[in-house]
């Protein structure tokens, strides 16, 4: 994490890191983006670990901004709007406790801005949001071959498949925040 002091950050699961990572990555003001695991109970998880449940670590994306480019409000806003809240242990075809959703706040003044943006992504959805919502304990780094998994594997099939469609479909709708 840099030590700007303008920069802060948040934890945030909402599926596969590699795809919240890649829809981060475009959002003008976010100075960095790492995968990595939280919520958890193992220290210094692999990906195998919480693929297969131990520990019970969710996937998530450590966003570090620039609180004077993009304020925490519309992070979160693109946040609930970029995966479906309301589904137990899924995204797509994403399945397991380690795609849940999940904000994990780092300051109490980050949680009270959490919960505000809760009441507001209510209103997108018709189902009750289920998103866990709780103070970072520790965030672990995935490891090195996830990181910046988009940009280095475009040819993949879950980037051409999963990925791509989606950075489409949020370029249209959030041009103003790219």
């Amino acid at each position: 994490m840099s030590k700007n002091p303008t920069y802060a950050s948040i934890v945030l699961g909402g599926g596969c890191f590699w795809c919240l990572e890649a829809f981060y990555q475009l959002l003008r003001g976010v100075a960095g983006v790492a995968p990595g695991y939280a919520g958890g109970t193992t220290k210094n998880p692999t990906y195998d670990q919480v693929c297969s449940g131990i520990g019970n670590h969710t996937q998530v994306v450590r966003v570090e901004y620039d609180q004077f480019v993009i304020s925490l409000p519309t992070i979160l806003e693109f946040f609930w709007a970029i995966h479906d809240p309301t589904t137990l242990d899924r995204q797509n075809h994403d399945v397991g406790p380690q795609y849940r959703s999940a904000v994990y706040y780092v300051t109490e003044n980050d949680k009270k801005t959490v919960y505000s943006s809760l009441e507001s992504a209510r209103k997108l959805w018709n189902n009750p949001i289920i998103t866990e919502i709780l103070p970072l304990d520790e965030f672990f780094e995935a490891e090195s071959y996830h990181k910046n998994y988009y940009l280095n594997n475009p040819e993949k099939a879950y980037c051409q498949v999963i990925i791509n469609p989606k950075l489409v479909e949020i370029r249209n709708k959030y041009a103003a925040l790219i």
